[in-house]
């Protein structure tokens, strides 16, 4: 092992450091040394320094001045210093412990004594630098591994939302090109919104598909009918926002819980007039409004069951007429200024 050590003596007395320097001459240490603590300090800012050996009593500036600025600097401050003086009073010590040396060395002082304290502050300095350096590493490798779990929790998450959307496909009127289109033109609008990151997008395009999830729930005989549904009908496919919070809104992950929300509130109105719990303007979440116009929109653009594709001049009509009541007129905005690329999404399907 490198027992090699870089060591600053600093005095205003050019004999001590003499001295200090004959007996550490022994030892395979690189010396460099001071006479002022404004030169030691100058030094620092250059230098790397493994130990330092400090007089108390010098002009200008005294040692316990010095330490105290080397403890303040954070790249400094885990150095040891060693006081090395004639001040032996318990008063001396006690504020030299204060300013933050680890050991305090009387003058005069025999070469056994002054190489042992060395050896053992070296020692103590190189065994604490290494345990440093391994919780770094062993930092790393934990947020390593969380990250790596993560993306697998992430990745089970995306396997559950792409199997729960391939049963919404087999059993209601919601065809997987609509489920994709939906997911597309959200994350497009959220990219456009000066609020929402890249996050935010990519949530909204792992999420959105699942905003019809609860019609699972919903029987077959309401959910393909081709005509007008009965009041009572209705109120039973209003249901499906509903039903789907219940199975999904326990979840901690970020799609899940996304999808939990994106399911409760698209059916939502900017007015307060939509359900299913009546939320008006900004107390609708932005996912649920952003899914909300987007779903109509493509719906409108499609033919169902219970209805003929409408062209685009309709569809965007209608989006205007309800702007700041059934849609936030912000996101409506938006979907008209760049309305090109959401209508490119929609014939790519």
């Amino acid at each position: 092992m490198d027992n090699s050590a870089n060591v600053l003596i600093v005095d205003d007395v050019p004999d001590n450091i003499q001295v200090a320097m004959n007996f550490l001459k022994e030892e395979p240490y690189n010396l460099s040394f001071a006479t002022r603590g404004q030169e030691a300090l100058a030094l620092m800012k250059t230098h790397e320094y493994d130990l330092i050996l400090l007089d108390i009593m010098m002009p200008e500036m005294d040692g316990y001045e010095v330490c105290r600025r080397i403890k303040a600097e954070p790249r400094l401050q885990d150095i040891p210093i060693i006081f090395v003086t004639a001040k032996v009073d318990v008063d001396s010590i006690s504020q030299g412990f204060h300013a933050g040396a680890v050991d305090y060395l009387c003058k005069p002082f025999h070469a056994e004594e002054l190489l042992a304290r060395v050896n053992t502050h070296l020692s103590l300095y190189r065994a604490k630098k290494l345990l440093q350096q391994n919780n770094l590493s062993l930092q790393h490798k934990y947020e390593q591994n969380q990250q790596r779990l993560m993306t697998e929790l992430e990745q089970n998450q995306l396997e559950m939302i792409y199997v729960l959307t391939e049963l919404m496909e087999s059993t209601s009127d919601e065809t997987g090109k609509h489920i994709r289109r939906v997911a597309e033109c959200s994350r497009l609008l959220a990219l456009y919104h000066e609020s929402l990151t890249d996050e935010d997008a990519d949530i909204l395009f792992h999420a959105a598909p699942m905003h019809d999830i609860g019609k699972i729930t919903i029987p077959h005989s309401i959910l393909h009918k081709p005509g007008k549904l009965t009041e009572d009908e209705f109120a039973i496919m209003k249901t499906h926002t509903t039903r789907a919070f219940k199975i999904l809104h326990n979840s901690k992950r970020k799609y899940t819980k996304a999808a939990a929300i994106i399911a409760h509130q698209h059916h939502e109105k900017w007015d307060g007039s939509g359900y299913p719990q009546g939320l008006k303007g900004q107390d609708i979440h932005i996912y649920g409004r952003i899914v909300g116009l987007i779903d109509v929109f493509d719906a409108l653009m499609h033919k169902r069951v219970y209805k003929e594709a409408w062209s685009l001049e309709d569809t965007l009509d209608y989006i205007r007429k309800h702007s700041s009541s059934q849609f936030d007129p912000y996101l409506v905005s938006i979907l008209l200024e760049h309305i090109d690329e959401f209508v490119a999404i929609s014939d790519q399907n």
